[in-house]
């Protein structure tokens, strides 16, 4: 090669093209430190738009029981009792623990206050799971909604 060529510099630029491009990559100030602290600035950022949330519910058939609501033999003791289960998930797909329905029940019957022995049911009952995806981990999350009812004759 009749003269050495900088690894930055393109063969099939003109000369000119050539000068701009080594006056901007010399230029004071805008050292290759800088560089990559923009560059990772924009991959957070880019990062920060990809996390998101989601959520699901379904209605589950748990009563085994049939129960004849035609007449006015039941008062409404809590209307919209909820309970709640978390879990963690490492990079949202990894579980260590996971949201437990037992645990969401517990504590919709701790909110609602219902007592053992007592005729009291659950009705309505709903649940959700949503969850937060984060960068390194997502938070899945389980929720129980029901009713309280409780029959007087």
């Amino acid at each position: 090669m009749p003269r050495d060529v900088p690894f930055y510099e393109f063969t099939f630029c003109s000369e000119e093209d050539r000068k701009e491009h080594k006056v901007m990559m010399h230029q004071p100030g805008f050292t290759t430190g800088k560089r990559n602290v923009v560059l990772t600035v924009l991959c957070l950022l880019v990062m920060l738009v990809a996390v998101g949330c989601t959520s699901t519910g379904t209605y589950p058939a748990t009563s085994g029981t049939q129960v004849d609501l035609s007449r006015k033999n039941f008062r409404l003791v809590k209307a919209n009792a909820i309970g709640t289960s978390s879990g963690f998930e490492l990079f949202g797909f990894i579980p260590f623990a996971a949201p437990r329905y037992t645990e969401a029940l517990s504590n919709l019957y701790k909110q609602a206050g219902v007592t053992e022995g007592a005729a009291q049911t659950l009705t309505n009952v709903t649940q959700e799971k949503s969850s937060l995806y984060l960068i390194l981990f997502s938070i899945p999350k389980l929720t129980v909604r029901a009713d309280v009812i409780e029959f007087t004759e």
